[in-house]
């Protein structure tokens, strides 16, 4: 039987893991993850999330693909939606900065090294080496609001995946790749691709996996009114 943890310690415990032990998920597992992330709630009851849960050939076929695309034209990749504004201001910018600064110098990989920098992006586009890569899409006719549903979703993911010993990565960066999503997964013109995410057993040993991003004071994030 799995380990519990209290739930504040599965919010404090879920970091973002960038490599992965080559150890399967069994796929009873993958179904009872999902089966409790649905009761996320829902404006509504809308409900507006759809998961591809991707394993074995399929996984390895739609990462190569992906590295290829990437490798012929990655300026030519373009998401189903803007992750930032075009000009990021504070104090998120400097939030970014620094987390980007902290990444590379885990990857050993400075901003400046373009060609290691591309590789450590096909190692976004291969989930990391995790094995199991999730795509996650949504009805393009909702509105904005129904991404307020999806993170509710994608976070009882990560902590249903926490609480039985894995760890996970949420990925915007697999919306740049929706054609050949599309193409590979038989996804209709009507959805989007929202994001992917790596999932499987954490690699202690890779010095990414050990990042440890500053969170701001709760003085900073809230107002108290009586």
């Amino acid at each position: 039987m799995a380990e519990t943890f209290s739930i504040d310690q599965l919010i404090r415990d879920r970091r973002s893991k960038r490599g992965y032990l080559d150890k399967p998920v069994a796929p009873e597992t993958l179904r009872d993850i999902l089966e409790v992330a649905r009761f996320a709630p829902s404006s509504s009851n809308s409900q507006p999330w759809r998961c591809i849960v991707m394993t074995g050939r399929t996984l390895g076929r739609v990462t190569e693909r992906a590295v290829q695309r990437y490798r012929i034209a990655p300026e030519s990749l373009t998401p189903e939606y803007p992750f930032f504004p075009a000009e990021l201001h504070e104090p998120y910018a400097q939030r970014v900065y620094l987390f980007r600064d902290q990444l590379g110098e885990a990857q050993g990989c400075p901003r400046t090294e373009k060609a290691l920098r591309m590789l450590n992006i096909e190692r976004q586009y291969r989930f990391f080496d995790a094995p199991v890569g999730l795509i996650f899409i949504m009805d393009r006719k909702l509105e904005r609001a129904n991404f307020i549903c999806y993170g509710c979703f994608l976070q009882n993911i990560m902590l249903a995946a926490k609480a039985r010993g894995l760890d996970t990565c949420p990925q915007q960066i697999w919306s740049l790749q929706h054609a050949v999503l599309r193409e590979e997964l038989d996804i209709p013109a009507q959805d989007m691709v929202v994001a992917g995410m790596a999932l499987g057993w954490a690699d202690s040993e890779r010095l990414e996996n050990h990042i440890e991003t500053p969170r701001s004071p709760l003085s900073e994030m809230a107002t108290f009114y009586d």
